[in-house]
């Protein structure tokens, strides 16, 4: 039956009737759809992926542990070191801080004290972290007399205060209020960054994490954020950070138990992160009907078919074809024009993607030449259209250098079932009218 079967169904799709729809427009439907919903998800997936790197990698980790205070530092941090599934341990402190610049009013700062060392360390800040100018150098200037820090600022703060490399700023923390000009508590900048993430380019800064001691005084808070080699190991490494501390306990009176925290990036990033999840749903959804609207002008197109061929229909069951192999045929027929649809879309869905930034420019291009071939036909006319150059993603409305992409192979196959099984169930509902049509009616009439 099988062979039968195929046959029937392929010269159904490659040669179709002169007023049936032509299953080349099904086929461009699924790939249109299977194309769009690539890319979309592709850049997508890059947007919120670097949001969701840049919060792990630079100010969240993948498990902190707060307000472990310990005599034996450096012994509890190799045992912590030993552990597997981790990557980095990096202690650090944070303050809040009201930076000034010499030609500026003061402004606020979240400040992170790291130790100078802190990009060999953690391995993943460095990756995170583009240093725009200078050098992520937190030593203090052995050779300044007045023992001058240095500090690194965030791209966009650094222009808000208007500071450079090389030129003096004072802080004023809560506790401890701006530092003395005069006697030379000032910090240079030594550096500036910028991390891709607008917040952290706006209001971060890093200084040496004894510096943070220094100012914030017993209000000093210490964490050591972790970095795991597999993020979603998090709660196995959590039960092995535990038996260690409890372990470092028994021999180190400074360790407090109820005082100390071990927490998953799950848990203080849970609402972000579900907001980022929801929203990439929804758009999956939204973009997905596409493939609705396709599958429901299939099902039209094959139920038409269907009743076209009702005669053909009843000469295969009166040949002995039984009411699941003639269905079988139109299913076939679906399933074909499903793979090539989904085929043809995924092809050209993925060169785009792993071909953003090349795509956009091209787009760009098109668009421009156009905008200005009409400007120079409404100036040859005497009017002037004052069009600007068209940008899909305008450096003046997002904070981006360039266009992230980023394709997940499960989705890209989940996507590609979307459009085969669209055109599949379109044909298994359009071909239930072939039950209804008896041989010896159909013949009688012929």
């Amino acid at each position: 039956m099988g062979r039968w079967v195929g046959f029937v169904a392929g010269r159904y799709v490659s040669r179709g009737r002169k007023n049936s729809p032509s299953p080349v427009f099904s086929v461009l439907g699924i790939a249109t759809g299977v194309l769009a919903l690539t890319v979309i998800i592709a850049v997508m997936n890059g947007f919120q992926m670097g949001f969701i790197e840049s919060i792990l990698e630079i100010s969240s980790c993948h498990v902190r542990i707060e307000g472990l205070r310990s005599s034996g530092e450096a012994d509890l941090n190799d045992s912590l070191r030993s552990i597997p599934e981790l990557f980095s341990v990096l202690p650090f402190e944070e303050i809040n801080i009201l930076l000034r610049g010499k030609n500026s009013s003061p402004r606020g700062a979240f400040v992170r004290g790291v130790p100078p060392d802190a990009l060999e360390l953690d391995p993943g800040l460095k990756a995170k972290l583009d240093i725009e100018d200078g050098s992520f150098n937190l030593y203090d200037s052995p050779s300044d007399a007045s023992g001058q820090r240095n500090i690194v600022l965030g791209a966009e703060l650094a222009r808000h205060i208007s500071a450079r490399v090389g030129d003096e700023i004072n802080l004023l923390s809560i506790t401890g209020g701006f530092q003395d000009e005069e006697a030379g508590k000032v910090y240079r900048v030594s550096g500036i960054f910028r991390s891709g993430f607008y917040e952290y380019d706006l209001g971060w800064a890093f200084i040496n994490i004894d510096d943070v001691r220094e100012l914030a005084g017993e209000a000093a808070f210490p964490v050591l954020g972790i970095k795991l080699k597999n993020r979603w190991q998090d709660q196995r490494a959590i039960n092995r950070i535990n038996n260690i501390i409890e372990l470092a306990s028994v021999s180190d009176p400074s360790i407090d138990l109820s005082a100390v925290s071990v927490r998953s990036w799950r848990d203080y990033n849970r609402s972000f992160f579900g907001a980022l999840r929801t929203e990439k749903l929804m758009m999956f959804i939204l973009v997905g009907l596409i493939f609705i609207v396709v599958g429901l002008n299939i099902f039209q197109a094959r139920r038409r078919i269907v009743l076209e061929r009702r005669e053909e229909i009843g000469l295969l069951r009166a040949l002995g074809a039984s009411v699941t192999a003639v269905r079988l045929v139109f299913v076939m027929d679906g399933f074909i024009i499903g793979l090539a649809g989904a085929c043809v879309g995924l092809v050209p869905g993925l060169l785009i993607a792993f071909n953003i930034q090349a795509f956009f420019t091209f787009l760009e291009s098109v668009v421009n030449f156009g905008i200005g071939l009409a400007n120079f036909i409404s100036g040859s006319l005497g009017a002037n259209m004052g069009s600007e150059e068209f940008a899909v993603f305008s450096t003046q409305v997002f904070y981006i250098k360039e266009i992230p992409s980023r394709v997940i192979p499960h989705e890209a196959l989940l996507i590609f079932m979307f459009g085969l099984f669209s055109a599949l169930l379109a044909a298994w509902f359009a071909s239930g009218k072939v039950s209804a049509a008896s041989p010896t009616e159909v013949l009688r009439y012929e």
